[in-house]
């Protein structure tokens, strides 16, 4: 047997078959554990804010104005925080919703703070998302949602009165 360089010994033969073996082997098993890895091909989740406070508390929820943040942790994107509005009920809903390990149970929180009635918290280890709601006409509001990620708590919301009324 030859390459560019000369004749090749048997070992060397055989050497290279091995490593060529080897990388055959290995590649599938690295292309697997890069795509299951990578926050890209992560689980979608398969709730939106306004399905989240439905199934919790009923009614017909639409999205409110300035009522959406991102929860980072670093540069990583963790979940959502979503202001929900009930026209006919006048209640509010807060809702957390996960894109890091989802499907799995996590510490999430969902947080509403009316103006003159203190908060509302709905924290525990969930699947999807955390929701909480309050009755709010008339009044201003302050969200938060946070989730536990690598370790610690991060947190994302509006931190002003707003969608007073």
């Amino acid at each position: 047997m030859w390459d560019d360089y000369g004749p090749l010994t048997m070992g060397e033969d055989c050497m290279r078959k091995l490593t060529r073996r080897l990388a055959i082997a290995i590649l599938p098993a690295t292309v697997a554990a890069t795509m299951f890895s990578s926050p890209a091909h992560a689980a979608t989740n398969p709730y939106t804010a306004a399905e989240a406070c439905n199934n919790d508390f009923g009614g017909a929820w639409g999205y409110a104005t300035d009522g959406h943040r991102v929860i980072y942790a670093g540069s990583t994107k963790v979940g959502d925080v979503y202001l929900m509005y009930n026209g006919s009920s006048g209640y509010n809903c807060v809702a957390t919703l996960k894109s890091a390990s989802v499907g799995t149970p996590t510490w999430t929180d969902a947080e509403l703070i009316v103006q003159g009635s203190g908060s509302v918290h709905n924290e525990g280890q969930f699947k999807y998302y955390a929701a909480v709601q309050r009755y709010a006409r008339g009044k201003c509001v302050d969200y938060l949602g946070s989730m536990y990620y690598s370790g610690r708590w991060w947190t994302n919301g509006r931190a002003a009165w707003g969608n007073c009324g």
